[in-house]
């Protein structure tokens, strides 16, 4: 029942995160609730626990993110999801995957969305202002502000989490 859920909240939130860039709280919100259900009537007060756990280490790892305005606040409560459906030590590893995948995709739109060049010519034309006492112009910041639906960081974490069972590096 908690895979089929999980499945479910990851090509539902990975389709609307792509198409809207908003993962919806009316996905979220009612999907929390079955999952914190169906870890009490699966594993008791320990499935509880462990949902509460998930759910906490889910948000608290996104948390920081999302206060410095890195992602939107649906990517925080995703995560927490998955967090609660799973647990903790599953949210843990997703965490590392989605991390590894953000930064994958990350350069792929650098690479193909272009100013890549400008932007790395910029950039260390500041890094060799910086080392002479020369305040560097910071005009290549606003150009690299190209943000990208990260639910599919964070699904794809979960799904290789799920795939490799957990394991952080096979």
């Amino acid at each position: 029942m908690l895979l089929f859920l999980l499945s479910i909240v990851l090509v539902v939130c990975v389709f609307t995160d792509l198409k809207n860039r908003k993962i919806y709280n009316i996905v979220i919100f009612p999907s929390l609730l079955l999952a914190i259900v169906f870890n009490v009537f699966l594993h008791g007060w320990t499935g509880l626990l462990d949902s509460l756990l998930g759910f906490l280490l889910g948000f608290g790892i996104l948390l920081i993110p999302y206060l410095m305005g890195g992602m939107g606040a649906g990517d925080v409560k995703f995560l927490a999801l998955i967090g609660a459906i799973m647990g903790p030590a599953f949210v843990f590893s997703t965490t590392i995957y989605m991390a590894l995948l953000g930064g994958v995709i990350g350069l792929i739109i650098l690479l193909f969305r272009g100013g890549f060049i400008h932007n790395m010519k910029s950039f260390f034309q500041a890094l060799w202002g910086i080392k002479y006492g020369i305040k560097p112009e910071m005009g290549f910041k606003s150009r690299m502000n190209t943000t990208f639906p990260y639910g599919v960081a964070i699904a794809g974490g979960a799904f290789l989490t799920f795939i490799l069972h957990g394991v952080v590096f096979p």
